[in-house]
């Protein structure tokens, strides 16, 4: 696809990676500020601890980008980079954006220690648990107490690990159903399981949902190889 069929308005969320010194991926949260077609893209030029980070002329960068059900990936290079009025990253125009979609009900295996909020109660009660498996959509939870009832909002905490970059995931949602307990969560001891679906209006959680899904997919497919 073209860059340009995606439509995508000014302040778009985009993640982008390079190779450090090291030959470690590094990654990092931009925006989109706007383009000249078939010549530059211009981004946000990324801020890391307080400082901005800086790209050299020609280094190598892949841009990721969460679009309606799935992911678009494009490979470019940095042109140059403005610190004023405002820090602006340029990158050459990619020919062209690969596509992959995934479904939201395409689900992966885990077990992902999780912190719950139930955050329509008066007092907000929260307990442990782990996610036993999540989509781009949604998650099975199973929960240490019972705090929650169907229709209720919580808040997820938890600890995101992909490809050694550990990101900490703050996220709303809402409980659709309860489930009966797997033989794994009664071994766990955890009394309650519900399906719980993402109620955020913040993209760029999302978009680290995305890349922790496909990297927990993409591992599952090396497993089996």
């Amino acid at each position: 696809m073209k860059f340009e069929e995606f439509k995508l308005s000014s302040g778009y969320p985009l993640q982008l990676q390079t190779n450090n010194n090291n030959g470690q991926a590094e990654r990092f949260s931009s925006r989109l500020i706007g383009c000249i077609p078939g010549r530059s893209i211009l981004l946000s030029a990324p801020i890391m601890a307080k400082k901005i980070a800086r790209f050299r002329p020609g280094q190598k960068i892949v841009v990721r980008m969460m679009v309606d059900n799935g992911i678009g990936v494009f490979v470019c290079v940095a042109e140059s980079q403005v610190n004023d009025p405002y820090p602006i990253l340029y990158v050459s125009y990619p020919d062209q954006v690969s596509f992959k979609g995934i479904r939201g009900a395409t689900r992966v295996t885990v077990n992902l220690p999780v912190c719950t909020t139930n955050i329509s109660a008066v007092d907000q009660p929260s307990t442990g648990g782990t996610i036993a498996d999540i989509s781009t959509s949604g998650a099975r939870i199973g929960l240490d107490e019972a705090i929650v009832e169907i229709g209720d909002k919580i808040e997820l905490k938890a600890s995101l690990n992909i490809e050694n970059i550990t990101r900490e995931l703050t996220i709303s949602a809402i409980i659709r159903s309860r489930l009966e307990r797997s033989t794994q969560e009664e071994n766990q001891n955890l009394p309650a399981t519900y399906g719980i679906e993402f109620a955020d209006d913040d993209e760029d959680k999302y978009l680290l949902i995305y890349a922790y899904v496909f990297r927990e997919m993409a591992r599952g497919n090396r497993q089996r190889a």
